[in-house]
């Protein structure tokens, strides 16, 4: 007798229809690998992931379980909705079916709502039973993976990006408006064991690392615990953490010596009244003297950043704008992401301008017809919707250019401070140039592309 078969679907944000476009920088999708080492060892899982190949319809399947955010919710509907045509039963979980459920369930028979350690065991069981639920929810409480060991064979031979994820922690203690992760945790932070971690990496036998948390450093002294577990491990990481950590040379310390080659961090904005707008009080310290300081302490430990910047706030300006694109460069940020400000559904800033009247595209732009990827989806203070599109774009290609590129590698105490970061730095520099290009004005799943 054959094992009951679940497809284990990461859906792609959009495909361009003349080019058949796919995801060339993508990453091991975690979370599937995490599902399939929780599925009991009556049934199988294997993966199917869009971003890198056609979704396999006429593979026997006896359930299709789709992970799903925001981005890729139109295309996570449409191959939701040929699977069900098809007679194949859909269950849908993540981000976006926990922030808008009763949209979800259109597209699925079953939804499991938060984490999927404590209630993915029960529900391949109770599919395989013939008695699937309409909603499962996981208990706030149950342990990260739960001691379970990601089941990353089922990656088989996809070319990813040559790094495994792993997490330590999920959620992150800050309650910025515009976060969909504070919403989802209830501005809750929580961590794995670091001998579990241990093991993980072990079992994985891989010398690079991308820690996917939210906040790695969210609860200082559980990281440092961390770091000072990986450390006779000697590899190198990178992962996410906000810019307060800076202030504890103790955890920086530990933190570099465990391996550490950068982290995402999101300094957001150079105005103190968008930070007090966005609710980032943890960088409000910094942020004065263009966060000097930080920079100054970042050069010191050689670390190499990834700044993410938010674009669109109230108190922004084409011209703020256009300043925080030159103090990126001018700072030789090995990396950095000038992300317009995205209204997610059931934030805190979704409700404000809900309220006032200013969201775009009948304020479901994951679903419009017209929404394209790195649009505005609101209405801005002191621009149009459009000009925020145009100036976030041309951030992007001013920071990604030629000149910018090489006027930034020449930062002696991060990008060149030593072989390995001067290649991590020319290997990854043109992989996220090219993301920039690709994917600007992607339509959301089979969509109609914008005319040129």
């Amino acid at each position: 007798m054959s094992r009951f078969r679940i497809a284990l679907i990461k859906p792609n944000i959009g495909v361009r229809i003349h080019s058949g476009r796919r995801d060339n920088a993508a990453m091991e999708p975690l979370g599937l690998s995490v599902l399939a080492g929780l599925t009991p060892p009556e049934a199988e899982g294997f993966l199917v992931d869009d971003r890198l190949e056609p979704v396999p319809y006429d593979t026997p399947t006896d359930l299709a379980a789709i992970t799903v955010e925001t981005f890729t919710a139109r295309r996570a509907y449409q191959i939701a909705d040929e699977y069900r045509r098809r007679g194949v039963p859909v269950v849908m979980g993540g981000m976006h079916p926990f922030l808008v459920p009763d949209e979800t369930a259109n597209h699925a028979d079953s939804l499991l709502i938060g984490d999927a350690e404590g209630a993915w065991p029960g529900l391949v069981a109770d599919a395989m039973a013939g008695r699937l639920r309409s909603r499962y929810t996981c208990p706030d409480d149950r342990p990260i993976q739960d001691g379970t060991i990601p089941d990353r064979s089922i990656f088989g031979k996809r070319r990813y990006l040559p790094i495994h994820l792993m997490q330590f922690s999920r959620g992150c203690p800050y309650r910025c408006k515009y976060c969909a992760i504070s919403t989802y945790f209830s501005a809750t932070h929580h961590t794995r064991p670091p001998e579990e971690v241990v093991d993980e990496i072990r079992v994985a036998g891989s010398r690079r690392v991308f820690f996917v948390d939210d906040n790695l450093v969210g609860h200082r002294d559980a990281a440092k615990e961390l770091f000072r577990a990986l450390i006779p491990l000697r590899i190198h990481w990178v992962s996410q953490g906000s810019v307060d950590m800076l202030a504890d040379s103790e955890l920086m310390d530990l933190m570099m010596r465990s391996g550490c080659l950068g982290h995402v961090i999101g300094f957001e904005s150079l105005s103190d009244g968008s930070l007090r707008e966005m609710r980032k009080g943890i960088n409000r310290r910094f942020a004065p003297d263009q966060y000097r300081e930080a920079v100054e302490r970042i050069r010191h430990w050689g670390m190499q950043v990834w700044a993410a910047m938010t674009l669109g706030h109230d108190p922004d300006t084409l011209e703020s704008i256009e300043a925080a694109c030159s103090w990126a460069i001018s700072t030789k940020f090995t990396f950095a992401a000038y992300n317009i400000l995205m209204p997610y559904p059931a934030t805190p800033l979704y409700e404000k301008l809900a309220a006032e009247g200013r969201l775009l595209y009948d304020g479901k732009w994951w679903l419009h017809d017209d929404y394209r990827f790195n649009d505005a989806a609101f209405k801005p203070m002191n621009m149009t919707a459009e000009e925020l599109t145009e100036a976030a774009f041309a951030c992007r290609k001013r920071f990604n250019s030629p000149r910018s590129v090489i006027v930034r590698a020449f930062d002696f105490r991060t990008n060149m401070r030593n072989p390995l970061r001067l290649a991590t730095y020319v290997a990854y520099n043109p992989i996220f140039k090219r993301e920039v290009y690709e994917k600007q004005g992607m339509p959301f799943g089979y969509g109609k592309e914008r005319p040129a």
